[in-house]
C-alpha cells in the first residue's frame, strides 16, 4: 500500500505523544514518524522538554551552559581511526536556518547516523558563499532568536553553537567542522594580516607589479586608509578590532571593510584568486572580462596560460599564502621548499581554538584534492606538505588524540583534480577518510560498480577508507537529478548496514523529490551554499527558505531500514564484514550479501538491478539452512509464507534482511 506525505503529517497529528515517548523512554534512539521539515519547527520548549525526558533535567541543564563542556562520544579514542566506521549525516545550517534546528533536525536520526558534520559555520563574504569566509566570527545568521527569547544567556551565535556542540555530543554524536585554506579574497584575514596572502597591483586591466613588495605597499596604504578616513594614528595593530569596530556591530565592520576595499582597489591593489585543477599556477588579467559589482567597482576576470581540462579560476576566493615564489612572482610557479611558515602557524592556530571553543571532534577538509606540485607526491612527506595534514597534526599534539580527518576528494584518475596521484596524496595528508564520489553515478551503471569495488580495496589496503556517499550536503542540486531517481534505497540500505566502508548522506534526502524535471531552485540544499538574491542569476537563486521533499514512498521506506537498524544495534552493525556474495564488477551478478565475519546474526542482501529480477540466491549451506526474514524492502508486512520461502526471487532494486537462527 502506498504511503503519502499527508498521510505522514496525519498520523503525526494524531499520534506524536506516543512516538515522542518512544525516544524518551529509549525504546527507540530517534522520534519515529517525525518528518523533518515538521522537526525543525518545534518551539524552543518542546525541544527541551523531550531532551530532558530522554537524558533527564539536571543533564540536560548543564549542557545549555555555554561554559560546560559536554564529553565527546570518542574521547577516549587514541586517533581518528574510528571516523572509519561512522555513518556521517551533512548539515547546511542555511537550510534549516539555525544551529539550535540541528538537534530539532538530529532528533530524526536514528544512533546509527553517529556523526553530523557542518557546513562551513564562518560569517561569508561574496554572494554569502558558506566557504568564502570574511572573518573568525561564526555566522551570525544561524543565531535563533526563539532559543535567545527562552534562553537569554545564549545571546551570542558562539554560544548558541557550543551549546548545540555539547547537546550532540549528550545524543551519542561526534561533530565535525569545516576546514577552508582559502577565505573572501578581501577578508577581514586579508586586511589584517596581508603578508599571509598574495597581492598583486594593477593599472586597469594590466598587471604591472606581481611581486611579493607589493604587501608593504598594501600595509602602508592601509594605514593612509586609516589615518584619512578613520583619524588613526601611529603605527597601529592591524586587529579586526581597531581596523573595523566591535564584532557585533555587523554594519559598521561591513561599512569600513567596503571602505578599505575600494580605497586599495583603487590604488590597483588586489588579492590572487584561488585555482583548482592542474596548472594551478600560470594566471594572467583578461583585459576584455570584467564585471562590475554593485558599487561601481571593476573586477577583471584571471585565465590560465596553459590551462588544462579542469582548470578554474574561483574569482571571489583567495588562498593562504603558505608558499614564496620561485622568481618573486605572485602568478608564477610556487618554490615548494621555501614555505611562508607565518601562514602555516596563523590556521594551525586559529582551527585550534576554534576546535577548543566548540569542541568539535573531526574537521572536513576543504578541496583535499587539491595537490600543487607538479612533480606529484614526494617521496619524503616533509612538515610543509600540506596545511590540511599540518592542521590535523597540530590539533593531536595539543592533546586532541581523538581528532579526525574526512577529506573532501573525489578519487579521481592520476592528474586530474591535483598533480599525480590522489591516492598517495590521501595518505600523505594522513586523511582518516574520503568523501569518494558514489554520488554522482547511478546505482548498478558500470561507474558504480567500478567505483564502489575500488572503495571497498582501498578500504582495505590504504591507511584511509572510502567513504559509500548517498548524497553530499553541498552537492543536492539539479544536475545530480539524474541520479537520484532510481536506486535511492538500495544507497541508503548499504549505506546503514555495510560496516566496510563509512558512509555519508546529506540533509533532506529521506524525503527528497525524484524530481522527474528540474525542480524549484528552493528544492535544492546546495543553492542554499549561497545566498544570491540578484534574478539574473536564475540557476542560483533562491526566494525564503529551503523546501523539504514530500516523498512520503522514500521516507516510509528509510524509516523501516531506521527500526531495523535501532533493533540490531549500532555496535553489531560496526562488526567486519564476511562476503555471502562479494560485488561483481562486471554487473553479471547484481546480488550482493554479507554477514558478520566472527558471529553472523544478520545476513543483508541487495539487488543492485533496479530494472531486473533475480532468480533465487544461493548462499553458504551453514547459512542458507538457518536463516528468517525480518526485511524486505519491497513489503510493508511479512507472512507465515517467508517462513517456508526464506531466498524468493529478488524484484529490481529489492533489499532484504535475514535474522541466522
Amino acid at each position: 500500500m502506498s504511503t503519502t506525505f499527508q498521510d505522514f503529517q496525519n498520523d503525526w497529528q494524531q499520534n506524536f505523544a506516543a512516538y515522542i515517548d518512544d525516544y524518551q523512554s529509549g525504546r527507540q534512539s530517534f522520534i519515529p514518524h517525525l518528518l523533518p521539515g515538521h522537526a525543525v519547527r518545534f518551539p524552543v520548549y518542546q525541544t527541551l522538554d523531550i531532551l530532558a525526558g530522554r537524558f533527564g533535567f539536571a543533564t540536560v541543564q548543564q549542557a545549555l551552559d555555554p561554559t560546560y563542556t559536554v564529553t565527546s562520544p570518542v574521547a577516549g579514542q587514541m586517533n581518528g581511526n574510528w571516523l572509519k566506521k561512522t555513518r556521517m549525516a551533512g548539515v547546511n545550517v542555511r537550510t534549516i536556518g539555525t544551529f539550535w534546528n540541528v538537534v530539532n533536525y538530529v532528533l530524526t536520526l536514528p544512533a546509527v547516523h553517529n556523526s553530523i558534520h557542518l557546513l562551513p559555520i564562518w560569517e561569508p563574504g561574496v554572494v554569502g558563499s558558506l566557504y568564502g569566509m570574511i572573518s573568525w566570527n561564526i555566522n551570525p545568521e544561524f543565531f535563533s532568536d526563539d532559543l535567545y527569547q527562552v534562553l537569554t544567556h545564549l545571546d551570542t551565535p558562539e554560544k548558541q553553537l557550543k551549546i548545540v556542540v555539547n547537546l550532540l555530543h549528550l545524543m551519542g554524536r561526534t561533530v565535525g567542522m569545516d576546514v577552508i585554506p582559502h577565505t573572501d579574497r578581501f577578508s577581514e584575514m586579508v586586511l589584517c594580516e596581508p603578508e599571509l596572502f598574495e597581492w598583486v597591483r594593477r593599472e586597469g586591466p594590466v598587471l604591472v607589479d606581481t611581486s611579493e613588495a607589493v604587501c608593504g605597499q598594501v600595509k602602508q596604504a592601509i594605514r593612509q586608509w586609516g589615518e584619512k578616513y578613520w583619524h588613526f594614528s601611529g603605527d597601529i595593530p592591524f586587529t579586526p578590532e581597531t581596523l573595523f569596530g566591535e564584532v557585533r556591530d555587523y554594519d559598521g565592520r561591513l561599512k569600513r571593510r567596503l571602505s578599505l576595499i575600494k580605497y586599495l582597489v583603487e590604488l590597483g591593489f588586489e588579492t590572487v584568486p584561488m585555482t583548482m585543477g592542474p596548472p594551478y599556477r600560470g594566471l594572467y588579467s583578461k583585459p576584455d572580462r570584467f564585471v562590475v559589482d554593485e558599487y561601481g567597482q571593476k573586477w577583471y576576470e584571471y585565465g590560465f596560460s596553459e590551462p588544462q581540462p579542469m582548470s578554474r579560476v574561483f574569482g571571489p576566493l583567495t588562498r593562504y599564502k603558505f608558499y614564496h615564489t620561485q622568481s618573486d612572482d605572485h602568478t608564477g610557479p610556487l618554490d615548494f621548499d621555501e614555505p611562508n611558515s607565518e601562514a602555516w602557524a596563523y590556521v594551525c592556530q586559529h582551527y585550534f581554538e576554534c576546535q577548543q571553543r566548540y569542541h568539535f571532534d573531526f574537521m572536513r577538509g576543504d578541496m583535499a584534492h587539491v595537490q600543487m606540485r607538479p612533480d606529484g607526491v614526494p617521496e619524503q612527506i616533509v612538515d610543509f606538505y600540506d596545511p590540511l595534514r599540518t592542521i590535523k597534526r597540530y590539533i593531536q599534539t595539543q592533546g586532541v588524540l581523538y581528532f579526525g580527518f574526512f577529506a573532501e576528494t573525489f578519487l579521481a584518475p592520476p592528474d586530474t583534480m591535483g598533480y599525480g596521484d590522489e591516492i598517495a596524496h590521501l595518505e600523505a595528508i594522513e586523511a582518516d577518510t574520503t568523501l569518494g564520489d558514489l554520488q554522482s553515478t547511478v546505482v548498478n551503471s558500470s561507474e558504480f560498480l567500478a567505483r564502489f569495488q575500488s572503495y571497498l580495496e582501498l578500504a582495505q589496503n590504504r591507511r584511509f577508507s572510502p567513504s559509500f556517499t548517498v548524497m553530499t550536503a553541498d552537492k543536492d542540486d539539479p544536475r545530480f537529478d539524474v541520479f537520484y531517481r532510481t536506486g535511492n534505497i538500495t544507497r541508503y540500505f548499504i549505506a546503514l548496514f555495510l560496516s566496510a566502508l563509512p558512509s555519508y548522506v546529506g540533509l533532506g534526502f529521506e524525503v527528497r523529490n525524484r524530481h522527474e524535471g528540474r525542480g524549484k531552485n528552493e528544492e535544492y540544499s546546495k543553492l542554499y551554499v549561497f545566498s544570491i538574491q540578484n534574478d539574473s542569476e536564475t540557476d542560483k537563486v533562491t526566494h525564503g527558505p529551503f523546501r523539504w521533499g514530500q516523498n512520503g514512498e522514500q521516507f516510509r521506506t528509510v524509516l523501516q531500514l531506521r527500526f531495523l537498524a535501532d533493533t540490531i544495534g549500532s555496535e553489531m552493525l560496526e562488526e567486519p564484514v564476511r562476503w555471502l556474495i562479494p560485488l561483481d564488477p562486471t554487473g553479471f551478478q547484481p546480488v550482493i550479501a554479507w554477514t558478520q565475519q566472527a558471529n553472523p546474526r544478520y545476513v543483508f542482501m541487495v539487488n543492485l538491478n533496479q530494472e531486473e529480477s533475480v532468480q533465487p540466491v544461493l548462499l553458504p549451506t551453514e547459512v542458507a539452512d538457518r536463516l528468517e526474514l525480518v526485511l524486505d524492502t519491497s513489503r510493508d508486512s511479512l507472512t507465515g509464507q517467508d517462513e517456508v520461502d526464506r531466498l524468493p526471487i529478488l524484484d529490481p532494486g529489492v533489499c532484504r534482511v535475514y535474522q541466522v537462527l
